[in-house]
């Protein structure tokens, strides 16, 4: 067991650097499924590579071998350096869980504070007539609201059209509920829903949009925004992003991907935008002025685990964006990548499990000896 609960602890430092070169050949879904795949099983096999270690010096305290039946001097002398190690693993183990609790504590609370930021009501897709509205809207029913230059005063905000206060036209009632927010800051995003329990009802995931960003953008380009935030929701986005943070505290060398993960996010994301709508130039011009708009006065209150159109390396995302979509035929290097990533998540994985093994056959033969010496 000595030599195979040391695999997984090692081998993220050649699998993470292999997953990060494989991504950026693969679509961006794929992409990011293979990163978070990556990242989970590399942190599992880390955890489970700690817990045996530190379960191997366990058998060997006194209490802890009386309660088992097993024969102290037989685990002792079968595994004579294992305290060392074991004392390290749990210290690790002991530290990785209070900062999970702490990072998960720190992203409950800013998804909290998020939610009470923000109205009530949200807007819901509704025509006047009171019949749900099935259609997808088009381009030509987003009247550009943007004012003019000269009439922008900083003293007094301009008037807007109450349509832009509720905009039932961008979103279906099917989707997700959509919030805006009557602020100058440039701001939109993915809003992640809460899950329902005694005493508190459930809470569906909203998109949240701010007046400034709405008045920086086209109405096509609105719709390719939203439509961006919507994909986010559905895929569930912010689970994932969850995941490499998890991941990253457990092992150092995980931290590298939750950067390519996010940008893959939302590649995954402006691909379904610019399949909603239909344009792939208009879906690059929002994420273009969105990013721009939002840099200038963004909404302090956003939440580090919510996904947002303006979000990573914009550059990079319109130029993928302006490009046609490219041919998903595998090269030959692709397919030795994925192989060795593979042969990489399947030796972590197998060096486990056989350190767990190795671990129970000791058990077994420390309760024999006992019941020897009998």
């Amino acid at each position: 067991m000595m030599l195979a609960v040391w695999v997984p602890l090692l081998l993220p430092f050649l699998a993470a650097p292999l997953a990060r070169r494989l991504a950026e050949a693969l679509p961006p879904r794929a992409a990011a499924w293979m990163l978070a795949g990556t990242a989970a099983v590399l942190a599992g096999g880390t955890l489970c590579s700690l817990g045996l270690l530190a379960a191997a010096g366990l058998l060997q305290l006194p209490p802890v071998a009386a309660l088992g039946h097993l024969s102290l001097p037989w685990l002792t002398a079968a595994a004579p350096d294992a305290p060392f190690p074991a004392a390290a693993a749990a210290l690790a183990l002991l530290a990785l869980g209070a900062l999970a609790v702490r990072t998960a504590r720190r992203r409950l609370r800013e998804l909290r504070a998020a939610r009470a930021a923000l109205p009530a009501q949200a807007v819901r897709a509704e025509p006047s007539d009171g019949r749900h509205e099935d259609r997808a809207a088009s381009p030509d029913q987003h009247p550009d609201t943007r004012p003019p230059r000269a009439s922008v005063r900083r003293s007094r905000p301009p008037a807007w059209p109450a349509a832009l206060l509720r905009p039932a036209h961008l979103l279906r009632p099917a989707d997700h509920p959509l919030t805006v927010l009557d602020d100058e800051c440039a701001d939109a995003f993915a809003l992640p829903g809460r899950l329902g329990r005694p005493g508190r009802p459930g809470e569906p995931g909203r998109i949240v949009v701010t007046s400034g960003m709405l008045r920086a953008l086209s109405g096509p380009e609105r719709s390719a925004l939203l439509a961006h935030e919507r994909a986010h929701l559905t895929a569930r986005h912010h689970l994932f992003l969850a995941l490499a943070e998890h991941a990253a505290d457990v092992h150092p060398a995980l931290r590298p991907l939750r950067a390519p993960l996010g940008y893959h996010l939302e590649r995954w994301a402006d691909e379904v935008a610019a399949a909603r709508v239909g344009d792939r130039a208009v879906t690059a011009r929002a994420v273009g002025r969105a990013a721009l708009a939002a840099s200038r006065s963004p909404w302090p209150a956003r939440p580090r685990l919510v996904a947002a159109a303006h979000s990573g390396p914009v550059p990079r995302r319109v130029a993928a964006l302006l490009r046609p979509r490219p041919a998903t035929a595998p090269g030959t290097w692709l397919r030795a990548a994925a192989v060795a990533l593979a042969a990489c998540l399947a030796l972590s994985t197998g060096a486990a499990l056989e350190a767990g093994a190795d671990l129970h056959h000791t058990v077994e033969a420390a309760q024999q000896g006992s019941g020897a010496q009998r």
